[in-house]
């Protein structure tokens, strides 16, 4: 079975042999043309000349000239409430079949549409991540081994003509037919909406997987290794998996976990880091000599830089009416910068919220610096500071105190991951009653 293995991995250094990086800046303006064609007839095309656009002498700054900057906000309250509607050719031809649940810093959760184009895009992304693998050092038979994808569940929620659910369940829901044969969990534990029953079942099954890949969010992967060394009486999570070589790690940062994730361990992986969001896959770490992630230049999304600072900036983090934005071609080396995309799910210069820096233009490699605001989602609770003052407001009114100040965040205890609150105020509080209640205002938020 090794032939196999290696087989495959000549079979990736061959096509990556001949399929070489397309220039970055090249691959960005055909991009965005090829987007401005298709989305021309639709309602947000037609509102701001996207056919003017195409005929024009430079259509990336006309595009710029003409197109506003939208946060998620803007985005809904002009356009995307229409899809929820069950409209077409809004933003993007046709209509919608999925929407992407992400936590807002609004006081609502963000739906943001996924398309068919979008979809197909992720597929593309998570090839050219395969792809890259032969600059990695792997020995053939990590190729032939299982896959274990560990995201939110498939069973997506039905909404009269749509489906909703968080972005990694909508992409393993699509899983091309021929990765299945390498998919673990698999259907059946991959629908499961539990948490809880889920990392169960996963611990029952392992003894039967041989995995040589994991993937998903740190901190949801460091508890499920922990379960299944617990359940299997295991000292590290090779004694059960000894061909486990590769971790893809992304969603939040792994460099807090890594220490701890290392202990599960019996010798190190390959950690290959990722960069993909509700609204799309928008990069990954092509190189083992580096940890920053390349853009996915060519594939369906157009980048947009706005310098990080107060003159683009407001005090909400909102960018300011006439800020300075920059394309590829524009932007410099290891300035912090506020990212925009335009993508083929219909989100025009969209700000996502994160702060990037270029590290080295040439390749279009960027490192995540930050976000414009700020939420916890460590263990998929999704809490926004909108979230959190809504909550204190309540506290404050419930128990007549005034709360000053307020500091959160997330630490183990007994092996799992918990917010941990540290509140300020000068009046004496019960709280264990206040504990109570703070969680029972944060889940129904």
């Amino acid at each position: 079975m090794a032939v196999i293995g290696e087989l495959i991995r000549k079979a990736i250094d061959f096509y990556g042999f001949v399929s070489s990086d397309p220039d970055p800046q090249e691959a960005q303006r055909a991009v965005l043309l090829q987007m401005l064609n298709k989305a021309k007839l639709t309602a947000f095309g037609k509102k701001f000349g996207f056919a003017g656009i195409l005929d024009s002498d430079d259509p990336v700054n006309a595009f710029q000239a003409q197109v506003p900057v939208h946060d998620y906000d803007k985005m809904h309250a002009d356009w995307w409430h229409y899809l929820l509607e069950g409209h077409q050719n809004v933003t993007w031809p046709g209509g919608q079949d999925y929407f992407a649940l992400s936590s807002g810093t609004t006081s609502n959760s963000k739906a943001i549409p996924v398309t068919e184009d979008m979809l197909e895009a992720i597929r593309k992304a998570g090839m050219q991540q395969v792809l890259s693998l032969k600059n990695f050092d792997l020995p053939g038979d990590v190729f032939q081994k299982q896959i274990l994808m560990l995201g939110s569940s498939t069973s997506l929620i039905q909404k009269e003509d749509h489906q909703e659910g968080e972005i990694s369940g909508i992409s393993a829901a699509n899983i091309p037919a021929w990765f299945r044969t390498f998919y673990k969990p698999g259907a059946d534990i991959a629908a499961i909406a539990d948490w809880d029953e889920k990392v169960k079942r996963i611990a029952e099954e392992a003894p039967k997987w041989d995995i040589g890949s994991l993937s998903g969010i740190p901190s949801w992967v460091e508890m499920m290794l922990k379960e299944i060394i617990r359940y299997n009486r295991l000292e590290t999570i090779h004694d059960i998996w000894p061909n486990l070589q590769v971790y893809t790690t992304g969603g939040v940062a792994f460099e807090p976990y890594q220490q701890s994730f290392e202990k599960l361990l019996a010798r190190p992986l390959t950690y290959i880091d990722t960069y993909l969001t509700s609204e799309g896959y928008l990069a990954t770490q092509k190189r083992p000599e580096t940890n920053a992630m390349a853009l996915m230049v060519d594939n369906g999304i157009f980048f947009e830089f706005v310098p990080f600072n107060d003159d683009n900036m407001d005090e909400d983090g909102r960018v300011r009416e006439g800020a300075t934005v920059l394309t590829l071609a524009g932007a410099e080396e290891n300035e912090n910068y506020v990212l925009l995309i335009s993508t083929v799910s219909g989100t025009w210069r969209y700000m996502i919220g994160d702060t990037v820096m270029i590290t080295d233009k040439e390749r279009a490699e960027i490192r995540i610096t930050g976000r414009t605001k700020h939420f916890l989602n460590v263990v998929g609770e999704q809490l926004s500071v909108f979230h959190m003052n809504e909550a204190m407001k309540k506290m404050q009114e419930a128990f007549a105190v005034d709360i000053k100040e307020f500091v959160v965040a997330a630490v183990q205890k007994d092996g799992a991951y918990i917010n941990k609150w540290f509140i300020g105020t000068d009046h004496a509080v019960d709280a264990a009653a206040l504990m109570e209640q703070l969680d029972a205002a944060l889940c129904a938020a």
